[in-house]
């Protein structure tokens, strides 16, 4: 018989795959712990015949966080599958979620292995390669994915669904204070919108931080050639079929992404 490990993440993919949603996890295979729920979306990298593209990490803002119902981030994980380039087109199909939004994103030049002692700020920094604009398309499973709480949400995989990658910016970002860094992100034709970098848990670079220190707490290495997106900096954008993303970084580039049917 499956573990229930095995059955949560069995239902979540069949859902997935469906583009398909429920009220929430069945009680018998909801996780128990973060501990639980991290291991279940471990199992979804099974769905891909490539390696792991990377690492999101869900509610890096206070306002994220309270409209959801959690009192920290979420780590989720990018199959390559769904990890597009500036200019693609992803379908929308029956996505739920119905948001863009503009994230940094950094691609690891070096492992961060799990470890006893946190990682400092300088540290991660040091094994980080580049810095890229980039777009999320967030989907969940859940009809109500504000109040199912944290452990059914990271069995979910933190919500993560598409990913646009942009080129990676040029490197006069390292001397930058990107918690002062303002992207501005827009729905061409829709509206245009402000952010900051200070809106992820306070700084991108705090955001890095947090997500090295929670993959080795769970005994997970932060992989060369991972790219990890830090939360979005800016309200997310209501989207829909036929519709064009950009974001623009100025100085560090620019990013747009084509929503299909």
């Amino acid at each position: 018989m499956p573990s229930k490990t095995e059955q949560t993440s069995a239902f979540l993919v069949d859902l997935w795959k469906k583009q398909a949603r429920c009220a929430g996890l069945p009680a018998e295979i909801q996780p128990a712990s973060r501990a639980e729920a991290y291991a279940a979306q471990a199992l979804m990298e099974g769905q891909s015949a490539k390696p792991l593209s990377g690492w999101k990490i869900a509610a890096t803002s206070l306002a994220g966080q309270k409209h959801i119902g959690v009192s920290g981030p979420l780590a989720g994980r990018y199959i390559a599958e769904r990890v597009v380039s500036s200019g693609d087109r992803v379908p929308f199909g029956r996505n739920h979620m119905k948001v863009a939004e503009v994230e940094f994103a950094f691609r690891m030049a070096q492992d961060l292995p799990p470890r006893a002692k946190a990682y400092s700020e300088d540290e991660v920094f040091a094994a980080v390669g580049t810095l890229h604009p980039s777009i999320e398309i967030p989907d969940s499973r859940f009809d109500h994915f504000e109040k199912v709480g944290a452990e059914a949400l990271i069995a979910d995989n933190a919500c993560a669904d598409w990913l646009a990658i942009g080129q990676a910016a040029p490197d006069i970002w390292r001397g930058m204070d990107l918690a002062a860094f303002s992207p501005t992100g827009s729905v061409v034709g829709k509206g245009e919108w402000k952010g900051l970098g200070i809106n992820v848990l306070g700084s991108p670079r705090i955001a890095m931080t947090w997500i090295a220190n929670e993959l080795s707490a769970i005994g997970v290495t932060l992989r060369k050639g991972e790219i990890v997106t830090t939360g979005t900096c800016l309200v997310p954008m209501a989207i829909a079929a036929g519709d064009h993303v950009v974001a623009d970084y100025g100085p560090l580039g620019r990013i747009e992404l084509h929503i299909g049917a």
